[in-house]
């Protein structure tokens, strides 16, 4: 938090609001009954503001929001607040000018005269409750199932043999994506089921919270006619030495849109108990130090290996799993992801 230490709100509050603003570090809530304004101040500073709670804040939750805004008397200040809000979604609430809060103690405050900027803390301090689990690990790959049949009713054990995953961690995974307003749910007991009520901000939440352990890389070099010949002639040579794999990043989204032309390096995912060495010997590329046209990968669980698709001569990473991948590229790579998710995944 920049030039503040705490944020005190007062007046009369939305009880939801209040409940999700409790936790939240740095931040201190007085509600009132009398009808009168909702106050926010640091330090010296104060603003009249409107606080809306929302389940949570994803980047279609986000435009509902900022219409939501728009509607408001002018003059107006509004603080959106929720469980969760996704980077993207901040984004867009900040650029529309309205505040925003979240329940990990990210806090986004560019008012008149107010500029409060702070990170999601992991542990509030002195908090008890326990952290909903997040969308990462081998909960994501339950998430990636999920968004790969949005309009399937997933029951609990349906959902845990899809992904490969615990029954416990999927009936976490329910109680954490529900809160967050992201499932409809239907009947009651062993025959409850959810479905995906908003696959973009599911996708939103996997990718904001989606981490690989243990990641290791080698970087080598192949000759080939061309960056998209490249993949091709790599994942031949895998598959004729018997090695699970996956093309990903631009090289795959290459061969599901034709909007990406630029391809510096063919990415390709390996098993995580692979020798990266041994395996860019049996691709016939040489490992180097510059100068690299692959990058070979490997993290924890294979899970980017799951739900591998084969496409024509090449054996493809999952598109949510390309999109996912195309995000962490720095050259250009937001750009393709973004494209990739409008004309491909429809999201």
């Amino acid at each position: 938090m920049k030039n503040h230490e705490v944020v005190n709100i007062r007046g009369q509050l939305p009880r939801d609001a209040v409940r999700l603003l409790a936790d939240v570090p740095g931040v201190v809530v007085e509600p009132t009954k009398a009808n009168t304004d909702v106050v926010l101040r640091a330090g010296q500073v104060s603003v009249a503001v409107e606080v809306k709670a929302w389940p949570a804040i994803t980047t279609a939750a986000a435009r509902q929001v900022v219409a939501y805004a728009a509607e408001l008397d002018r003059g107006t200040t509004l603080v959106a607040v929720a469980r969760t809000i996704t980077e993207e979604a901040r984004e867009q609430l900040t650029a529309a000018g309205i505040g925003c809060i979240d329940a990990t103690g990210a806090i986004r405050l560019d008012l008149p005269g107010l500029y409060i900027w702070r990170d999601a803390q992991r542990t509030p301090p002195g908090g008890t409750r326990a952290r909903p689990v997040a969308v990462s690990g081998k909960a994501g790959l339950a998430a990636q199932a999920m968004l790969r049949e949005p309009e399937r009713p997933w029951t609990v054990q349906d959902l845990a043999e899809a992904a490969e995953v615990s029954v416990g961690l999927v009936h976490r995974l329910f109680v954490r994506l529900e809160a967050d307003g992201l499932l409809q749910v239907e009947g009651t007991g062993p025959r409850k089921t959810r479905r995906v009520s908003d696959p973009g901000g599911l996708l939103d939440v996997w990718a904001a919270e989606m981490r690989d352990r243990d990641l290791r890389t080698l970087r080598a070099h192949r000759l080939a006619r061309n960056p998209e010949a490249l993949a091709a002639t790599l994942s031949k040579a895998l598959t004729s030495a018997g090695l699970d794999h996956a093309v990903t990043g631009a090289a795959a989204a290459a061969r599901l849109a034709p909007f990406v032309t630029a391809i510096p390096v063919t990415e390709v995912w390996v098993p995580e108990l692979s020798d990266l060495a041994a395996v860019a010997d049996a691709a016939g590329a040489r490992e180097v130090s510059e100068g690299h046209n692959v990058v070979l990968r490997s993290a924890r669980d294979d899970l980017a290996l799951a739900f591998r698709g084969r496409v024509t001569d090449v054996w493809l990473a999952d598109t949510f799993r390309v999109y996912l991948d195309l995000r962490a590229d720095p050259r250009r790579g937001r750009e393709q992801a973004d494209r990739l998710r409008a004309e491909v995944l429809g999201l």
